[in-house]
């Protein structure tokens, strides 16, 4: 092998490694769509993506809350997994419309039948419908997620820049993007904007998204490599 094809080689791998690091880091729990209307029953899906290079993921159970209780929680059943609805008398009685509620479903557990577990690279789809759902801010679902080692990650954190972040259901709160901000209004019709607050909006995006700065870098990256290459097969022969 000669130099330039290894550090052909070497670029490449640089370039992989510049788009792998920022999408691994963003993988985590959580729920679409993020949002409903007071209400509503609302049919949701529980996203699961396995973290581990080692490890399956063979079990998730999502919390519900009990100061603001869903009357009506239902699973689809998902092939190669077993759901379980975990009802749980509530720490105070709760009014839902004009009854009063003093149990109810606490948490969806899901656990994988032999064979069925997912590993590495795969993402574990779990649609849920729940209802009425309050009339509030927004509602809190955290998730536990087991590994095949034992390890349990907790999805509970609901801080701005949590390392391992809550699913939110958002009702009348504005939603939150990826960068821990509120959505305006504005932003949710950004259709309306002119071409060129699009653009300008895109490369404001493209300047702060992590995946955004993996795909530029990976495109110098190889870019720059594309070029050694170029030069290398212009190179005269040595007699």
């Amino acid at each position: 092998m000669n130099n330039f094809t290894k550090a052909a080689l070497a670029v490449s791998a640089g370039a992989a490694l510049a788009v792998a690091a920022p999408l691994a880091a963003m993988a985590h729990v959580t729920i679409d769509p993020g949002q409903a209307d007071a209400g509503s029953y609302a049919l949701i899906t529980v996203k699961v993506p396995n973290e581990s290079d080692t490890e399956k993921t063979n079990k998730v159970e999502l919390n519900l809350p009990t100061d603001t209780p869903f009357t009506s929680v239902r699973f689809v059943p998902v092939p190669g997994w077993d759901a379980e609805l975990v009802r749980s008398e509530l720490p105070e009685p709760v009014m839902v419309g004009e009854s009063e509620i003093t149990e109810a479903v606490t948490s969806i557990v899901w656990t994988a039948q032999a064979g069925s577990e997912i590993g590495d690279g795969a993402l574990l789809l779990l649609p849920i419908s729940l209802g009425p759902v309050p009339d509030v801010g927004s509602v809190v679902l955290t998730a536990d997620q087991t590994y095949t080692d034992g390890t349990v990650v907790s999805w509970s954190g609901t801080e701005e820049g949590a390392e391992k972040p809550a699913p939110i259901l958002y009702v009348n709160d504005a939603p939150v993007d990826d960068h821990g901000h509120a959505e305006t209004e504005e932003d949710a019709h950004g259709d309306d904007h002119a071409s060129e607050d699009e653009n300008s909006d895109a490369a404001a995006a493209s300047s702060s998204d992590p995946v955004a700065r993996g795909l530029g870098i990976a495109g110098l990256v190889a870019g720059l490599g594309a070029l050694v290459a170029a030069f290398a097969f212009r190179r005269p022969a040595t007699k």
